[in-house]
This record gives C-alpha cells, structure tokens and sequence, in this order.
C-alpha cells in the first residue's frame, strides 16, 4: 500500500489445516488491499509452519479469543472443520466481522439459508470460498459458453477424480452426518456450484452414491445427474477411487464442443509453497494439458485460459471498500446444498428427486 492508500482491511484466519494454510493465507497475504492479521490455531506444529511462512501474523488459540477482540479485525475467514463452519461463522457475524466461509456454508441447506438471513438482517457481508469458480478449465468453458462459441449447450459433464483406495485419519472420513464428510460434500461441492453456475436452477437429481473402499465409512463415489430448468443436462462424477480419471470437462452444444483432461495447477502449486506475484506467471498450464474446441470433423487445441484463484479475495477486498457484493453470493451455497440433499435422498430411494 502506498502513504495514500487505505490502511488494508485486517483479516483473522480460523484454522490452519490444509484450507487455512494452502489456500486462504497464501492468498489472502498477496492480495492487495488485505492483511493477514492472526490466525487461530493451537497446533504446535501449525504454529510453527505459521510462524515460518507468515512472520507477521499473530497466533491466538481459540476462536473465542479472537471475537473477544473482534474490534482488532475487519474480516474473519472460516476453514475449519466442517461442522463447525455454520457455529464459527454465526458467531463471526454476531461480533460484525465479514465473513468468509469454505464451503459447503452449512452441513445442510435450511442451516445456510438461515445464515445467509441472519447476515442479511445484521447488515454483514458473508460469502463462500468457492474457488474453482476460478479453475482454469472451468473458466475457459464458461469464457465460451457465454461468447456462443459451442452454439446451443445441450451437455455439461465434469468430475473431479483421485485414486487414494485407502481412507486417510481425519474429520473428512468419519461416518457421522454432522461432519458433512465423504466425497459429496467435498468435492461434489465444487461440480454442483459450477454446473449451477454456468446453466443456472436445477429442475430434478438422479444420484448414485457409494462406499467402496475397504475399510471407507462415507461415500467414497458418486455419480449426479441434473436436469437444469433451462434444459442443458449436467452430468457429475465424482470419486477417490478412479485409477484412470475421465476427462476433467467435456461440454457438448449444437455447433461445437469442448473437452479438457487434467486438474489446474493452482492447488498443486499452493501446496508446493508458489504464491502469486513469485515473478512467474501463475495460474499457467503445460500447453501440453491444453483443451480441445470444435468437432470430429475439425477440432483444435485450445490455449486454456489462466486459473486465477487470487480473484476470490481480490473481489472480497473490492466488495469490502465499496460496498458491492461479494465475489461468491452465499445463497449459491444454500442452493448447491439443496441439490446434493437431493442427491442423498435418491441415492437412497433409488428414485428422481424433484426440487421446487
């Protein structure tokens, strides 16, 4: 920040886990216009890791600590587990603290549109940290949707695929419901709220959901069809036990399609200790990972436009100084979670949900 620009808005980071430490602080210290102010954890070690790669931020070992100093802050941002996302970040609310959220917001719909209410009411900015809104795919995909590119778009089919056979330790794998564990509400989290995003309300699900791996408590493969009210169909898969990943999106119109293999390289990067502004481009893929645009007839590769996952905050900060809204509207969450409580209750029937 320069002598003339705005003290940057202070931000408390809740959590230190692998959201906390690869995706939120490393963005959230390298967008202009924000500050990585604290972080609570208790870990020893996290502590440690914190103290290396953000000297400047103060630890505090309670969320309770920091809404009793909640006048020292300007934004609170959630990446806990996520059980507690819902109590955190009424609790953030309640202490005037904009917030931001991982997703899923709630572990069901009817808890986040309450949130979402309770924001409303109390005049406070509240948002969800979907970040593959920014996926250089999904961003290429939807850059042509919009420019007409694939004609009438009649087919959306995504996934997000890993081959780990073995349930990992940790809150993700534990069978009760309150956790919001499995594979749906992980990563389905992310295919439901593109495919919402692009093509808009969801009319009815189909869904498959399964526990396949020896030893595995929560749904480790699922399979969701949705019939968006516009009339384009999305298909969504998605699995941590595919030894050989589908590709990662194909979109299908009446003039062309567009088929993309790989996952972006923002996450691995974050997680190898890259950050924005390094002085190398970021965001960038291998030409190699590139997508294809066209028909059987004539196809051509298609340079994949840049992931930019530092537009999430750089949008909270801009939303933050001028009072515009959010970079993600947290009611998108409450409908992505009506969408994979549907799933559940037809994977469980076997039949079609209807949503009204």
């Amino acid at each position: 920040m320069t002598a003339a620009s705005p003290a940057p808005y202070r931000v408390a980071l809740i959590g230190y886990g692998l959201a906390g430490a690869a995706f939120h602080a490393p963005l959230i210290a390298t967008t202009p216009g924000l500050s990585l102010s604290t972080v609570v954890t208790a870990n020893p070690e996290r502590r440690a890791r914190l103290a290396a790669e953000h000297p400047g931020a103060r630890a505090l070992d309670t969320p309770e600590q920091l809404f009793a100093e909640a006048g020292e802050y300007d934004v609170a941002v959630v990446a806990t587990p996520n059980r507690t996302h819902l109590p955190l970040a009424r609790a953030a609310l309640t202490v005037g603290l904009a917030t931001v959220v991982d997703k899923p917001l709630a572990t069901t719909a009817e808890e986040a549109r309450a949130l979402c209410g309770f924001a409303e009411a109390r005049g406070t900015l509240l948002t969800v940290f979907q970040n593959r809104r920014w996926d250089n795919d999904f961003r290429t995909a939807r850059r042509l949707i919009e420019a007409g590119a694939l004609g009438r778009v009649h087919r959306f089919e995504s996934r997000f695929e890993r081959f780990r056979p073995k349930p990992k330790a940790g809150w993700r794998e534990l069978a009760d419901p309150a956790e919001a564990g499995g594979t749906l509400y992980d990563l389905g989290s992310h295919l439901v709220d593109q495919a919402l995003t692009l093509f808009g309300p969801v009319g009815s699900v189909y869904a498959e959901i399964d526990v396949r791996r020896d030893g595995a408590v929560v749904d480790d493969d699922a399979f969701l069809a949705l019939s968006h009210t516009g009339g384009v169909r999305s298909h969504l898969w998605t699995s941590a036990i595919a030894p050989l990943a589908g590709p990662r999106l194909r979109v299908l119109g009446d003039r062309a399609g567009y088929v993309k293999d790989g996952l972006d390289p923002q996450e691995a990067d974050l997680r190898a200790g890259r950050r924005p502004g390094d002085g190398r481009p970021w965001g960038v893929e291998d030409p190699a990972r590139h997508g294809t645009l066209g028909t059987d007839e004539h196809a051509t590769q298609l340079v994949t436009d840049p992931g930019d996952y530092p537009a999430f905050y750089a949008g909270l900060a801009h939303a933050l100084a001028t009072g515009t809204p959010p970079p993600v509207d947290p009611l998108d969450a409450v409908a992505t979670l009506g969408v994979l409580e549907a799933a559940r209750q037809s994977a469980a029937t076997g039949n079609t949900v209807l949503l009204h």
